[in-house]
């Protein structure tokens, strides 16, 4: 069973990387689907979170305030921390458990986790192959601005938020260039496919 990570910036088209591997028969799990399960009212996670950060950082209805919580921790590198620590070993252990079933379900799976925070968080799991979607800064802002219609300042502050390409590049195994056509991405991905296919 082939584990990939695969990450990227913002904007970087992971998404369509992984729908692409998904239609090739990839089960890929999904990091950003666990931390927003793992911080469902009722969990540990969430308790954590409200005794670190205050009941502010709550609704009325005892769910998390993704925008209040992410409005306290960023660009506060200690509440940043304080708040990983909570989340990410549970995020963790979440995943690992998926891995693990789906590796019970079916042995020959491969197993893609789509994962933003990987040099930040999981770079030294036993990954088989780091795959980073990669596309330059200038055109992920473009797309924020165009298709989600994000305004430019926030668009440039996100990206200035995480890790820079020069990084995430550094521990890839296959970058995948998503600056050209869809077409052009695509193509990449169904050969990076056909590479997993082949025994190494």
């Amino acid at each position: 069973m082939p584990l990939i990570a695969l990450t990227g910036g913002i904007a970087s088209g992971k998404s369509t990387v992984a729908a692409r591997l998904a239609e090739h028969g990839a089960t890929v799990i999904d990091a950003d689907a666990i931390v927003r399960e793992v911080q469902q009212p009722g969990g540990a996670v969430l308790d954590a979170i409200a005794s670190a950060f205050g009941a502010d950082v709550l609704t009325a209805e005892g769910a998390l305030d993704r925008a209040a919580l992410g409005a306290r921790v960023f660009g506060d590198e200690e509440a940043l921390q304080r708040l990983n620590a909570i989340v990410h070993p549970a995020v963790r252990a979440e995943s690992h458990r998926r891995f693990e079933a789906a590796l019970s379900a079916d042995p020959t799976a491969v197993v893609v986790y789509d994962v933003p925070l990987l040099v930040e968080a999981r770079v030294d799991d036993p990954w088989d192959l780091i795959v980073v979607a990669d596309a330059p800064a200038e055109e992920r802002v473009r797309r924020m601005v165009e298709l989600r219609g994000m305004d430019e300042g926030d668009a440039r502050r996100r990206i200035g938020a995480q890790v820079s390409d020069e990084e995430r590049r550094a521990i890839a195994d296959v970058v995948i260039d998503t600056s050209g056509s869809m077409a052009d991405t695509l193509e990449q991905v169904d050969a990076l496919w056909t590479s997993l296919a082949r025994p190494a």
